[in-house]
């Protein structure tokens, strides 16, 4: 089956929406100490470097921790009055890690989104979720995982959007792409999947990066320096996140959006 890409490149007001993924944990930004850069601001320098010289806006919404509702209620009003162009839309990672998640209720409520921009006249990337088969404990979500990437090719078919397909990447099952908590990309995996974003809008030139490139082989982990990677990350990452949960607390709590106005970025 063919899906069609958005039509409106080169696009001129890029506004990204979401949670952690889209905010860039785990890539730190040079020049903001403190502060993550990820892929979608390097999409962003991606589409300004494809725009013959013109002015392109960016605008990052993203906040870590938010669920899918939160992201309709908070983000999407805000990008709509902001009249994008083009729109990324990447939550309900969050809820699917939660007890009784429905991917199909998630993936409604997703989709009304993406009509909303698609009648407001914007283009929409979509993006699925990693496929989590060699993480243990993850990988026991893989089924509602699967079920949702599903539903969000539907959704990319029907109203014309184009996707951004981690769950085939199979270049994202290399741990070292990903920082300890197993959750986010290091700086080098923001890179690769900005590129693979740009290859999914059909930006020239990004089909013939290299970020498909497997990382040169490396020895096999000791059984005994795996289990201490294990229980380290049980400790330091699963722990706090089940505390967080009881306590009915997120990550996100009292942050606001990094970047929350189109504004235009440097012409390259």
């Amino acid at each position: 089956m063919q899906f069609d890409r958005p039509s409106r490149s080169p696009w001129r007001r890029y506004i990204a929406l979401g949670d952690s993924f889209t905010e860039g944990l785990s890539d730190p930004d040079p020049e903001r100490p403190g502060e993550f850069r990820g892929w979608a601001d390097r999409l962003a320098e991606h589409l300004a470097a494809a725009a013959s010289g013109a002015d392109v806006e960016y605008a990052n919404l993203a906040i870590r921790g938010r669920l899918l509702a939160q992201v309709l209620a908070e983000q999407v009003p805000v990008a709509l009055d902001a009249k994008p162009d083009l729109v990324s839309l990447v939550a309900g990672g969050n809820d699917l890690m939660r007890p009784g998640a429905d991917p199909d209720e998630l993936a409604a409520q997703l989709e009304s989104a993406v009509v909303r921009f698609r009648a407001a006249g914007a283009d929409v990337l979509l993006a699925t979720t990693a496929d989590t088969r060699n993480t243990p404990i993850l990988r026991r979500l893989r089924g509602r995982i699967a079920v949702f990437d599903a539903n969000l090719w539907s959704i990319a078919a029907r109203h014309g959007a184009a996707v951004l397909d981690q769950w085939g990447a199979a270049w994202l099952q290399d741990f070292r792409l990903w920082d300890s908590d197993r959750i986010h990309l290091t700086d080098e995996g923001h890179r690769r999947m900005a590129l693979a974003a740009a290859a999914a809008l059909g930006l020239p030139g990004a089909d013939g990066e290299d970020w498909r490139t497997p990382l040169p082989p490396q020895p096999p982990r000791e059984l005994r320096a795996a289990l201490a990677e294990e229980a380290a990350w049980v400790r330091g990452f699963v722990a706090p996140w089940v505390g967080r949960r009881l306590r009915g607390r997120s990550s996100g709590d009292g942050r606001a959006a990094k970047r929350p106005v189109p504004l235009a970025l440097p012409r390259t």
